[in-house]
């Protein structure tokens, strides 16, 4: 059941995000929150009943508009769907959300024992739907082994890469998300065009896994306890 008074909702949320950015899921208190708002502790725990239990409504958040973002791409290009096109642009949707990036991360001290295993699941659960859909229809080669830890290798390295030669961090993302495009097209497509058909088969069935994705995150935003999300 969503929160009556959602615009407070989101408050609390927008204002939960800034904080966890700057000090950390440690440190941040719902008093913090509360004072920052200008509403009263208890207020915030009318929304969610303790602070890990907001923190992930945040996360959830932060995962449907992200997952939105890629939907579009989607639905205006079908062709978004082959992967050196989908890999990029998810990199960027994803480094341009602040939150999503540092849980991908394992930013440690920014999240504590906050636990994004459940988004981390339903997410892989897409992934691993998405290049079997690939497989299924010549979108990718058949000739790599371990196709699926060879694919996901090479493009985490595009995410972690900043954290230990920090130097890239000059190269503008863009740039990054081109150099991306270009390594995933030559390792992992085949030559020639893509059958369009198959194209437009695998836009449409991930189209509805994105959405079912989505879905389900908004579902548990506002709930009191946002782990316990309606079917």
């Amino acid at each position: 059941m969503s929160h009556p008074n959602r615009e407070r909702a989101d408050k609390i949320l927008d204002v939960a995000g800034e904080l966890l950015l700057r000090m950390g899921y440690r440190k941040v208190a719902i008093d913090d929150i509360a004072k920052a708002v200008g509403i009263g502790k208890g207020t915030v725990y009318l929304h969610w009943r303790t602070k890990e239990r907001l923190f992930q409504a945040l996360m959830l958040r932060e995962s449907a508009n992200l997952t939105d973002e890629i939907l579009d791409g989607i639905r205006a290009d079908p062709s978004g769907v082959l992967p050196h096109r989908m890999v990029p642009a998810s990199f960027v949707a994803t480094r341009r959300t602040p939150l999503v990036m540092a849980l991908l991360v394992g930013n440690a001290d920014l999240f504590g024992t906050l636990g994004g295993e459940e988004l981390q699941a339903q997410q892989l659960a897409v992934v691993e739907k998405h290049e079997q859909m690939m497989r299924e229809r010549g979108l990718v080669r058949s000739d790599i082994p371990n196709l699926s830890y060879a694919l996901r290798s090479a493009t985490l390295g595009f995410y972690f890469i900043d954290t230990v030669v920090p130097e890239f961090g000059d190269i503008e993302l863009d740039a990054k998300a081109a150099a991306l495009a270009h390594v995933i097209k030559a390792a992992f497509e085949p030559p020639g065009e893509p059958d369009p058909e198959a194209v437009a088969a695998t836009a449409a069935e991930l189209i509805a896994a994105l959405e079912d994705l989505a879905s389900g995150y908004r579902r548990g935003i506002y709930a009191h306890d946002p782990t316990t999300v309606p079917g």
